[in-house]
């Protein structure tokens, strides 16, 4: 073969994304073969990034928004060098392979984010951003750019359609992200057909409003184009750029480009034997002539590139020590030394101290205590920041120059919010936190399941946790969302009862590298628990017993949470009054609670004892699991109602005369 051509080297692309969706009977490979042209541009001409090492810090990162679109990127890793064989892309979309139907972080190497839900990978790349511009800031001196990179985001129509997309551009421009550069598949298909009748934004003049530079009518198959728009972009160095790319889904296919039909199922052999002659490719299913493989030249570049930053950072190490250790170890995700220490110190002293607070205020209190230990703990809240109480003493902007930035003013925008601080925790280098009502936690409900799947190291905190917060009504009290939260698969829910528990929360969800944490706060002053040492140090494993009767047999369990937990303690102290002993379990954690040894678990628990009542201002169905179908549980199944907190606490019958009556009655 000759010397393959442009068109050559984007072709592979093409026909291993169709030979893969056609082997596996299922797949999208329309996007695919649109973008191609655009993606061989960028991956051999811009992405600076090392296959052999693709958790090298300082890659560009690379985004498919558009998901579905799977086997475009796993194509591109192919190609490029990183651990993804041929023998995975033939078992595309199949049990246990590295190419899932939607790229997955963690499962395949050199996937930077897990994308489908629409929208979302492009809220992922501004937190990718917006981390690398902070640390930029941080660490960068003179003739050491040591963080140096962009974020490339691929996102379709669909992408712009989702209401996140505004959420997140609009923050982008007004952070001005210019090291964010966006590619719009323009091409006017979705799976119901041509978008003229439902998608006809001026989305160029829409991401100017926002602040964007916008780089209009790119043919998206003219690689000419498509590199002077890319150079264009780098040029700007004050705004992210929205290049937007004329292209034909199916681009290839005599019968199929530019129609709905080949979004989201195989071409079919007949076509895709046509789509070989009409692009005179004529090698067999999953080949790569080695010309082409050749072509690809990005592995060998990025051996290089990687080489000459290490050699840079060697440099930096010498000039600047302090700051390239601790680059280091934020970029590694660890700790500072001590850190554990003074947590638990701190938990100590306000044990001894004995405050009565609202959770929320205790929880500004962990971050005022916490925050100056943490350089790498960035976070912010949904325009509520006096209510979440987010803010601490040494929270300064990241709209300002500050080396130190570390507050972030997101705005009424709960969904971009959370998926933003997904991708912060993605990039590394920072623990992000994020805030807003824990009612409005729905609208950020599908960015929270995105943060415990792929998973980030992302702190959710949620604030008026109940119908605790009074007079503002069911509109604002949340009554499902602690179930909600519990049942994500690797999501951390804490829910703390007084100041002691609010803090070890926030360590837990600190240290967890494995999963996000939602910290739940509540509005209204608690009252402090008295607990010895040893109680203070089992509050980490999620579960505990906070009182006892002081004898081996006891009548009955009152378990609670939050602002319930003072309930169970008084009901406790009256049931002794009449002869009935009660154990009292604390449980901030039922996820952390759940994962320890049966043998903790039955300490705390005993199933010898059935008598059992849990008391939550949520739904009730969700306790069964603790107390059985012959136990109680004290709760609320209706929405709310607008008052006092006091007077709805008796009106819905969450108080300690129902906790009582409900021990009692039980056989």
């Amino acid at each position: 073969m000759t010397t393959p051509t442009r068109r050559d080297l984007a072709n592979a692309i093409r026909f291993l994304a169709m030979d893969a969706v056609e082997a596996a009977k299922s797949g999208h490979p329309g996007m695919p073969m649109g973008m191609a042209d655009i993606a061989e541009v960028l991956w051999n001409d811009f992405l600076r990034h090392s296959p052999q090492n693709p958790k090298w810090f300082n890659r560009d990162r690379f985004v498919l928004s558009n998901g579905h679109g799977s086997m475009l990127v796993y194509a591109l890793l192919h190609l490029s060098g990183y651990d993804l064989p041929i023998e995975q892309l033939r078992k595309f979309r199949q049990l246990h392979s590295k190419t899932a139907g939607h790229p997955e972080f963690g499962h395949t190497p050199g996937v930077e984010t897990t994308t489908g839900p629409l929208g979302q990978g492009l809220a992922n790349a501004v937190g990718m951003a917006l981390a690398e511009k902070l640390l930029a800031q941080r660490f960068n001196r003179p003739e050491f750019d040591v963080v140096d990179h962009y974020t490339w985001v691929f996102m379709g129509d669909g992408c712009l359609m989702e209401g996140i997309s505004h959420e997140a551009a609009s923050l982008a421009g007004t952070w001005g992200l210019g090291k964010l550069i966006a590619f719009w598949d323009d091409n006017k298909i979705s799976i119901d057909g041509n978008t003229d009748g439902w998608f006809t934004d001026d989305t160029a003049a829409r991401f100017e409003a926002y602040g964007w530079q916008v780089i209009r009518k790119v043919d998206g198959h003219d690689p000419q184009e498509i590199t002077q728009a890319i150079r264009t972009a780098q040029a700007e160095t004050g705004k992210p750029t929205l290049i937007c790319c004329r292209t034909t889904i199916g681009f290839g296919s005599p019968g199929k480009a530019g129609k709905e039909s080949s979004h989201g199922a195989p071409l079919g052999k007949d076509e895709i034997a046509a789509t070989r002659t009409a692009l005179n490719w004529p090698h067999a299913p999953f080949e790569i002539p080695q010309a082409i493989a050749d072509g690809w030249r990005a592995g060998n570049a990025g051996l290089v590139r990687e080489e000459q930053w290490n050699r840079l950072f060697d440099a930096y190490a010498k000039a600047h020590p302090e700051l390239a250790a601790e680059l280091v170890r934020r970029s590694h995700a660890e700790l500072p030394d001590g850190f554990a220490e003074a947590a638990k110190a701190y938990a100590a002293k306000l044990q001894q101290d004995g405050p009565m607070v609202a959770s929320r205020k205790a929880s500004q209190m962990a971050l005022d205590a916490f925050g100056p230990l943490l350089p790498e703990l960035i976070g912010g809240s949904a325009d509520l920041a006096h209510s979440n109480l987010t803010l601490w003493k040494g929270s300064k902007s990241v709209t300002t120059n500050d080396a130190s930035a570390n507050y972030v003013h997101y705005g009424v925008r709960e969904f971009g919010m959370s998926a933003i601080s997904n991708g912060i925790a993605l990039h590394g280098g920072f623990i992000p936190y994020d805030a807003t009502f824990l009612v409005f936690s729905d609208y950020s409900r599908n960015a929270l399941r995105m943060s415990a799947l792929i998973p980030t190291r992302a702190i959710h905190v949620f604030t008026h946790d109940s119908i605790g917060l009074g007079e503002d009504g069911p509109t604002h009290q949340p009554v499902e969302h602690l179930a909600a939260l519990r049942y994500i698969p690797n999501n951390d829910v804490w829910r703390p009862c007084d100041a002691v528990e609010s803090a070890v929360s926030w360590q837990a969800a600190i240290e967890r590298k494995d999963g996000p944490s939602c910290l739940v706060f509540s509005r209204q002053n608690l009252a402090h628990q008295a607990r010895d040492a040893q109680q203070v140090a089992d509050i980490a494993r999620g579960g505990y017993v906070l009182s006892d009767p002081g004898e081996a047999k006891f009548d009955l369990i009152l378990i609670g949470t939050g602002s319930e937990t003072e309930l169970a303690m008084e009901a406790m102290r009256r049931l002794a009054a009449e002869g009935i002993k009660a154990r009292v379990v604390s449980m901030p954690s039922t996820d952390v609670f759940d994962r320890q040894p049966l043998e903790w678990r039955e300490a705390v628990l005993p199933a010898w004892c059935r008598k059992r009542v849990a008391v939550e201002a949520g739904v009730t169905d969700y306790w069964r699991k603790y107390v059985g179908l012959d136990g109680a549980v004290v709760g609320i199944d209706s929405f709310g109602a607008s008052a006092p907190a006091e007077h709805l606490y008796s009106h819905f019958g969450i108080t300690v005369e129902a906790v009582v009556a409900a021990a009692k009655s039980l056989r």
